[in-house]
């Protein structure tokens, strides 16, 4: 049996990307230096900054969220916002530049995701008075806790609950000065009572 030729085919040609990215950044530079705006990016550096962010959404550690599409949004988003710090003098490699742009931003997206589910998780275990609790173990997950049916409805672990979960503060305890004072004459017994004791 042969063996199957691994496909030499990328959805994003590199040279090609940073060529663009090159031609881009110096229709930047002139701009910023007659004071003009920054040119809006071309059109196959968008569709490229897309392919980039849809491919990445569909890597293992990111395919079952359910919120992908704000994710690919958000990736979009930073690449554009970010697009004129990348430098062809130090890199010649556009697309991990920008998949390293679109991987932070994907992770921004979990987090602040996971904290909306929080917040909808503590207000519903604070506001249940047990029959919420109830119906979920009924329906769902007889055998689980009221606490990890409604967390794994809302897809958080106990490290994510951890995590977000306010730390209590401790109470500062106050050490008790000397009053200072200004009153010559209190001073004064101050220091007798203190000799007439060493005295003794």
């Amino acid at each position: 049996m042969s063996k199957k030729k691994k496909s030499t085919h990328h959805y994003i040609d590199n040279k090609e990307f940073f060529q663009a990215m090159v031609e881009w950044k110096k229709l930047v530079v002139d701009a910023e230096n007659s004071g003009d705006e920054r040119p809006p990016i071309t059109e196959y550096i968008g569709e490229c900054f897309y392919k980039i962010a849809e491919h990445l959404s569909y890597k293992p550690n990111f395919i079952n969220y359910q919120y992908k599409e704000e994710m690919t949004g958000d990736g979009i988003e930073n690449c554009l916002m970010y697009a004129h710090n990348f430098d062809p003098e130090k890199s010649r490699n556009p697309f991990s530049y920008f998949t390293q742009i679109i991987y932070y931003a994907f992770l921004r997206r979990i987090e602040k995701e996971k904290k909306q589910s929080y917040i909808k998780y503590r207000a519903m275990e604070l506001l249940d008075d047990g029959s919420l609790g109830g119906w979920y173990k009924e329906n769902y997950f007889e055998k689980d806790s009221m606490k990890k049916a409604m967390s794994s409805h809302f897809n958080l672990t106990e490290n994510d609950i951890e995590k977000f979960t306010p730390k209590k503060r401790k109470k500062k305890t106050k050490k008790k000065t000397k009053k200072k004072t200004n009153n010559l004459d209190e001073v004064l017994q101050d220091d007798i009572k203190s000799e007439d004791s060493t005295d003794k």
